[in-house]
């Protein structure tokens, strides 16, 4: 997919955290730009935080990504791999006093007026300095493509440091040095970098670098209007995946996210994204990460997926594995449009797989009475004597029975259900007994009866 003459993108995570909702938007953002115009997507692991970036992380984000189906053209680089770039760089800017040394202790501008040859003595003596940019004294433009033109004044801007006095290069130089090593043409990144973007600019230019266009993207808010909490889905990508969200429904939801396909489509192929993302759609305005949405979402991903693949995802989440191959695709056309996860589905395959261990306690405060046990006898008895079990014959077989004994059918259903299933909601009753067949359907009756004798 990499074009030599098309625009060049980054996702440069930092590998001191696992890959959030708002990083993998950012990184799907970058990746849907340069497949639209024939670009190149390069991934940059910014490791330069010696403190706080770990190995680990960084393998968790690339298999996150992974996972996602963002594939980069380049990469991934590694900027703790590039401590000889960000010194060489240093150096010329020194050099050409676009940077100076700063000894002094608290910081007070003094620095910006030691001629160099002093600067070079006292550095060569082992004196500690840090580096810091000389930052223009005018304000500094910028056309983001998202928000529009956005003025930072020169009395607001400080010179910023490049290098600390251990020789570490530090975040916003390593930045600009690697964007402008990699030829990056275009930014696109969350509006928390918006505030950094002067100091870039100077940068870039003082490092005699083509400036990139820059598009910060509007914030993710959670339902209550307030930013992205745990609570409200600032999960890791990993987490959503764990509860058994599809990779193809978080990316189409992610997607939704600030940008519009320019109607009302909300279900969304790769490929679709792909040829209509533009910057032209993406809003400055926040975004709001609904996880309800999300599931909903999901749930149409699942309906459509054929049934012998969507039984493949859902057999991890099996507690209790599955039933043998043709009970396990008729149990998944059952719940289908039912469950809304892997997790959901694969409780649902495993409901045929394995007799309850535990009923509900609700449902069994709210269903059994003392004369439950004797009902449930009296259907194991009705249901024995059906000559062909299938949905229709076992609905009219349990309510012919609950007007024997002049009771609402429901007084039947709910013990049932909770019997052969351990819950009290699901799928249609009859459709799962005519599923689970007649003598595993019978053996659950009789072990809950008994259960309920136990437990009086």
């Amino acid at each position: 997919m990499q074009n030599s003459t098309g625009p060049r993108v980054r996702f440069a995570p930092s590998p001191t955290g696992f890959l959030h909702v708002g990083g993998a938007r950012t990184a799907l953002y970058n990746l849907l730009f340069a497949r639209r115009e024939k670009g190149t997507y390069i991934l940059r692991i910014e490791d330069t935080d010696v403190e706080r970036s770990r190995d680990e992380l960084s393998d968790q984000i690339l298999s996150a990504l992974d996972w996602l189906g963002l594939e980069h053209d380049e990469g991934p680089y590694r900027q703790s791999r590039r401590a000889d770039l960000y010194r060489a760089a240093a150096d010329r800017l020194l050099a050409r006093g676009q940077a100076y040394r700063a000894f002094e202790t608290p910081y007070s501008g003094a620095g910006r007026e030691i001629p160099p040859d002093e600067s070079d003595r006292r550095a060569r003596a082992g004196e500690k300095f840090v580096v810091r940019l000389k930052m223009p004294a005018e304000t500094i433009v910028v056309d983001d493509l998202v928000r529009g033109r956005v003025e930072f004044p020169a009395d607001a801007l400080d010179d910023f440091i490049l290098v600390r006095s251990d020789g570490h290069p530090l975040y916003h130089f390593t930045v600009c040095v690697d964007d402008a090593d990699m030829r990056i043409t275009h930014v696109l990144r969350g509006d928390d970098h918006l505030a950094n973007t002067p100091k870039h600019v100077a940068l870039f230019r003082a490092l005699e670098a083509p400036v990139p266009a820059f598009a910060h993207l509007g914030m993710i808010l959670g339902t209550d209007r307030k930013k992205l909490s745990k609570r409200y889905g600032a999960a890791a990508v990993e987490e959503w995946r764990d509860q058994g969200i599809f990779p193809e429904a978080l990316v189409n939801f992610l997607a939704l996210l600030g940008w519009s396909p320019g109607n009302d489509r909300e279900i969304l192929s790769r490929e679709e994204m792909e040829r209509e993302f533009s910057l032209e759609r993406i809003g400055a305005s926040p975004s709001v990460f609904d996880p309800e949405k999300l599931l909903w979402m999901n749930a149409q991903y699942m309906a459509r997926l054929p049934a012998e693949e969507l039984l493949e995802r859902a057999k991890p989440h099996a507690p209790a594995g599955v039933p043998g191959k043709e009970a396990a695709l008729a149990a998944i056309e059952l719940h289908r449009t039912r469950a809304r996860t892997a997790i959901e589905m694969g409780r649902a395959l495993s409901t045929y797989a394995q007799d309850p261990q535990e009923y509900d306690p609700e449902g069994v405060k709210k269903n059994v009475r003392p004369e439950t046990a004797l009902e449930i006898e009296r259907l194991i008895s009705k249901f024995e004597g059906l000559a062909s079990w299938t949905a229709p014959e076992l609905d009219a077989a349990l309510r012919e029975l609950a007007a024997e004994m002049k009771v609402p059918a429901s007084r039947l259903i709910h013990p049932t259900r909770l019997a052969l299933t351990g819950v009290t909601v699901g799928a249609p009753l009859f459709d799962v007994v005519a599923l689970l067949e007649k003598e595993t359907a019978l053996r659950r009756l009789q072990n809950f009866v008994e259960r309920i004798r136990r437990d009086k």
